[in-house]
């Protein structure tokens, strides 16, 4: 096996790794993959497809930094949740972490911002519907990111083709 076999095949590896982190918290997710294609080109050297490659790359995961911002909001705002609902969704999430390891982070920002969207609304029929709303956001975002995550690795597989090929 030649060297730039291995690393190709090093690198896939991890990059699967990075997806299962779109879905799995505690890993770093498209960074991962990110990371894992400049060290490949440090590795095997970048020339001109791998320059473009990593341009496509950075636009990607700039893309996915923009749409964890907005996606959650808008699905929150929709649903009528304040910021400080999305607050106590936030300490929710860091005290379900370290209640329950690893889901507890969604847990719990599911039940911080219900008890914070009920303590403002003073209706847990309205909580609920907010609570809801968001959730979808986030499951929205975690999609799109899977869809981000692999186009990643498409595009990357195309540089990789042209390094061991």
């Amino acid at each position: 096996m030649s060297a730039e076999l291995a690393w190709t095949t090093l690198a896939a590896a991890v990059m699967v790794i990075g997806l299962c982190g779109v879905v799995i918290p505690l890993l770093p997710g498209l960074a991962l993959i990110w990371a894992t294609a400049l060290v490949y080109g440090l590795v095997v050297g970048f020339g001109a497809v791998g320059v473009a490659v990593m341009l496509v790359l950075s636009g990607l995961v700039a893309l996915s930094v923009v749409k964890s911002v907005v996606v959650p909001r808008r699905a929150a705002a929709s649903s009528g949740a304040s910021g400080w609902s999305q607050l106590g969704g936030v300490a929710g999430a860091v005290i379900g972490f370290f209640v329950i390891p690893v889901i507890g982070l969604v847990i719990g920002a599911l039940v911080g911002l219900l008890v914070a969207e009920a303590i403002n609304k003073g209706n847990w029929s309205d909580a609920w519907t907010a609570t809801k709303a968001t959730a979808r956001g986030f499951g929205l975002s975690v999609a799109i990111d899977l869809t981000l995550g692999l186009a990643m690795i498409v595009v990357w597989t195309i540089w990789a083709a042209t390094v061991v090929l």
